[in-house]
């Protein structure tokens, strides 16, 4: 009896031992896994406060511009309802919002070595008077960045003398822009070779966005800065 009794109560020991084992490492193992768990959700949570959003360039542009460039963004009038947007260096110079953009063509100067903006003026070209504009071309200093947006009607009052003055500017498409055509261009005063900066769509009746008026023209790029 005592020996019977003996290894009963052995037998429980080892299963006492054995229940102790499973628990010990049934707890080990939850233990692991919640730690686990834990470095998952750390790591979503870490990656939900990354911004995501692509960082932001001059003027909106889609990619920065080289160190000696300047970034620019010219956008066109749309229709004879929303005015012209002409962005140097993530400076806004001429738009509908600060009241400084009119009928015809708007213009926009800057010295070409500093970047700093001279001056901007907008040349009725509707009922207005080309000569305004012809003297505004001709004062124009050397070395000025010359940028310039077209809002309605650009070109019913523009003769020869302007449309040449333009195109020593750089301009291509000046000698054809016509009534209520769209136009962005910069060029620069003592250019040598035509400007690669200049977009221009025609009035027409068959591929108008608008009643009466082409798509709105949006140009951007890189000026190289002027070290001469």
């Amino acid at each position: 009896m005592m020996m019977r009794a003996g290894g009963i109560l052995k037998l429980s020991v080892l299963v006492s031992i054995l229940f102790l084992a499973v628990f010990l490492a049934f707890e080990l193992l939850q233990s692991n896994m919640n730690l686990n768990m834990g470095k998952v959700f750390a790591r979503y949570a870490n990656a939900e406060t990354v911004p995501t959003r692509p960082p932001r360039h001059k003027c909106g542009l889609s990619k920065s511009c080289p160190e000696d460039h300047y970034a620019f963004k010219i956008t066109s009038g749309a229709a004879s309802v929303v005015g012209p947007k002409i962005c140097f260096q993530d400076n806004v110079l001429m738009s509908g919002v600060k009241n400084n953009v009119g009928r015809g063509i708007n213009i926009a100067l800057l010295n070409g070595k500093t970047g700093e903006l001279t001056k901007t003026d907008s040349f009725d070209m509707w009922s207005g008077d080309v000569n305004l504009l012809i003297k505004f071309l001709k004062e124009i200093e050397d070395g000025s960045i010359v940028m310039m947006a077209t809002f309605d009607d650009p070109a019913t009052k523009l003769n020869e003398e302007a449309r040449n003055l333009i195109a020593d500017l750089g301009s291509s498409s000046i000698g054809i822009l016509g009534f209520r055509d769209n136009w962005v261009f910069v060029g620069g005063k003592g250019i040598k070779t035509k400007s690669p900066f200049e977009q221009h769509i025609k009035n027409n009746a068959e591929t108008n966005k608008y009643e009466g008026w082409p798509e709105v023209l949006e140009m951007e790029g890189c000026i190289p800065i002027k070290h001469e």
